[in-house]
């Protein structure tokens, strides 16, 4: 990432250019990304929010060695009104998001065991049968029917509810509140929403003091009760956990418009069930997880990245995107290829911030792809592609319907 300058002076800085928040429809590549790479390794953006401008990575490489260096910081960012993509912005402390080494492990190992295979694998027949639950009933109410209402939106709700321990009485008021949050609504809107989560957690994990369950609240509530962690902490570590349920939505919604819309892929999906984790994961490294990029990092000191100096105090952002689009990593990276070997893709992060959820999404994933496929032998759009509707103003991409028939 960073490159020897005593031979050569400095570079000026790149202009900044402008990153609107974009309402892109179907799986292509967002165009501005696409003219920032074209660019350079580093470029400097001003998104549609905040302030000021942020330096950006693209490549591969850089992605991967910024986000394990400790020189740059994810807590500094809760503290600052940097350049970004969300029109509300207001971190909840102790959330594993905003954490820094070492209290980002620490609060990372408090809910570990309801992520570890051990934990994801004792879900899988629970979770089997509510998606077959889901399945069957959408297959005998008939055709036509949008898979996402139907089966891609209920089922990652229902199964981060039983990771989290939230009883069936209260997960529709939990899928308002996260809808609300995921969305680009009002401030007042998002922030009644947040306060609805934070609260509920806040009483259960007090209420879960002495508990024993395996469950992400349970967990929490005990971790507390050590001394593990500050309730506040728990309350932060919880809610980004309920709210990472909606991005399997999103993507398998995405990765089903790719199939659905180029039969090649979908055939070799159904002819070779041995190999669809390895085109899943081909899948997952081609669709448009987000909208623009994520979360910032905060520069600690003076570095220098491809002879252009980036000083203490300036935000820095990566596109996991673009690294999964980098061609010295991945030959052809516009096309879909379901023979893609190695496949090193960035879809879950990299490093300490490594999503703590990714066991459980590649699990869902897996499911959601066999099941569908298996028990839909002629699943098609029921409508033509360009009649699908995509979410707009949201902070990750994905089809708001998935009108399919059968």
């Amino acid at each position: 990432m960073s490159e020897d300058t005593a031979t050569r002076p400095l570079l000026g800085p790149p202009p900044v250019r402008h990153w609107p928040s974009l309402d892109l429809t179907g799986t292509d590549f967002d165009p501005v990304l696409a003219e920032l790479m074209r660019e350079g390794p580093i470029t400097r953006v001003q998104l549609a929010h905040g302030e000021g401008w942020a330096w950006l990575l693209t490549r591969y490489e850089d992605v991967k060695a910024l986000v394990n260096d400790p020189r740059f910081s994810r807590a500094a960012v809760a503290t600052g009104q940097v350049t970004r993509i969300a029109p509300h912005f207001k971190p909840k402390p102790g959330s594993l998001a905003f954490a820094d080494q070492p209290d980002h492990n620490r609060l990372r190992t408090a809910v570990a065991p309801a992520f570890t295979s051990r934990g994801v694998g004792r879900l899988r027949t629970r979770c089997q049968e509510m998606l077959d639950e889901l399945v069957e009933s959408m297959a005998a109410d008939g055709p036509p029917a949008d898979l996402t209402a139907r089966v891609l939106e209920p089922f990652p709700l229902t199964t981060i509810c039983e990771v989290m321990g939230i009883p069936e009485a209260d997960r529709e008021r939990m899928a308002a509140w996260t809808r609300q949050i995921v969305s680009a609504a009002g401030a007042e809107a998002t922030a009644r929403a947040k306060e609805g989560m934070y609260g509920w957690f806040a009483e259960e994990v007090k209420a879960r003091g002495g508990a024993t369950g395996e469950d992400v609240v349970s967990l929490l509530g005990a971790a507390v009760g050590r001394g593990d962690l500050t309730a506040e902490e728990a309350i932060g570590v919880a809610g980004p956990l309920q709210i990472g349920g909606e991005a399997v939505t999103n993507n398998v919604g995405n990765m089903f418009f790719l199939l659905l819309t180029r039969p090649a892929l979908m055939e070799r999906m159904r002819a070779e069930p041995e190999n669809r984790a390895r085109f899943t994961d081909e899948l997952l490294r081609y669709i448009p997880h987000r909208s623009a990029v994520g979360l910032a990092r905060i520069a600690l000191e003076d570095v220098e990245l491809h002879g252009v100096r980036v000083h203490a105090g300036e935000a820095v952002y990566v596109s996991y995107l673009s690294a999964n689009r980098d061609p010295d990593v991945f030959p052809d990276p516009e096309r879909v290829d379901f023979d893609r070997a190695p496949n090193p893709h960035l879809s879950f992060g990299h490093g300490p911030h490594y999503c703590a959820g990714a066991m459980l999404a590649r699990m869902q994933t897996e499911l959601l792809v066999d099941t569908l496929v298996d028990r839909f032998p002629t699943l098609r759009l029921a409508v033509p592609p360009a009649e699908v509707p995509w979410r707009r103003r949201t902070l990750i991409r994905g089809p708001e319907a998935l009108p399919v028939a059968w």
